[in-house]
């Protein structure tokens, strides 16, 4: 018998000195400023992770989970025009489905290359945060009032509280760009839009009692790679809250670990 309990007590010694680590540093509560330091590693990793993903190509138009559409108004008056029979009958239907698709491809490439300049925006926004705005996140805090109750991406949320109107700003110019390219014969991007808001507002709007469309396109696309971005950010932050033991950083254990224990 006690051939197995000094055997069980090498084992544990060798295999679970980690995990006894762990347990030790979490059981003493990190102090205001850890707090601020684990929140701010924490976005980092986050930041870091979206830019990693979606700063390359497909980043954007090969993740169903951030790839920007066409607006969904827009969709709808061209499924009316892919299903038309006479448009079907001579062949229009696939040289505009295959303009659809490349515009597609042009407008997440777009995104795709504007997502590296958010950073230095996402560093100045981390390295403000305030001791208070810390213990609030930590807590599932959402600052920005959309969530109610503990919210799991908390820390994500006060980034794009603090971060949205300025990469808006810094992003909207360089998707234009793309809109405002030639697609064939003088036509752009941001031409087409306008011929099929112009005859959305003016007749299909009335005639089925809906509202008039009232954002640009380049707004539209925009608020969509943004979205994409900060989603891919708080993916990362679920994925720390929910195990932070399995993050090679101390400050990320201490801090988040003492929270879950």
């Amino acid at each position: 018998m006690k051939k197995i309990v000094i055997a069980f007590i090498v084992i544990f010694a060798f295999t679970g000195c980690e995990i006894l680590e762990q347990l030790l540093q979490v059981s003493v509560a990190p102090t205001d400023t850890e707090i601020v330091s684990g929140l701010k590693k924490a976005l980092e990793l986050g930041t870091d992770y979206a830019v990693k993903n979606l700063n390359k190509k497909d980043g954007f138009n090969g993740n169903k989970k951030v790839k920007i559409p066409l607006p969904p108004d827009v969709q709808n008056v061209l499924n009316v025009a892919l299903t038309n029979k006479t448009v079907q009958k001579m062949g229009f239907d696939k040289i505009l489905q295959s303009k659809i698709d490349n515009f597609v491809i042009a407008v997440n490439r777009s995104a795709e290359s504007a997502v590296i300049e958010a950073k230095p925006i996402f560093i100045n926004a981390i390295t403000t945060m305030s001791i208070s705005e810390g213990m609030n996140i930590l807590k599932g805090t959402d600052i920005s009032g959309k969530v109610s109750g503990f919210d799991s991406t908390a820390a994500t949320h006060y980034l794009e509280f603090k971060t949205r109107p300025q990469l808006f700003k810094l992003f909207q110019p360089k998707i234009d760009n793309v809109l405002n390219k030639d697609l064939v014969l003088g036509f752009s991007a941001n031409k087409a839009w306008d011929e099929v808001i112009k005859y959305y507002n003016q007749i299909i709007a009335p005639l089925l009692g809906k509202e008039q469309i009232n954002y640009t396109l380049s707004e539209f696309t925009t608020n969509k790679a943004l979205d994409g971005m900060f989603y891919m950010i708080g993916l990362e932050e679920k994925e720390i809250r929910k195990d932070p033991f399995k993050w090679a950083v101390d400050i990320i254990k201490k801090v988040f670990g003492y929270v879950y224990k």
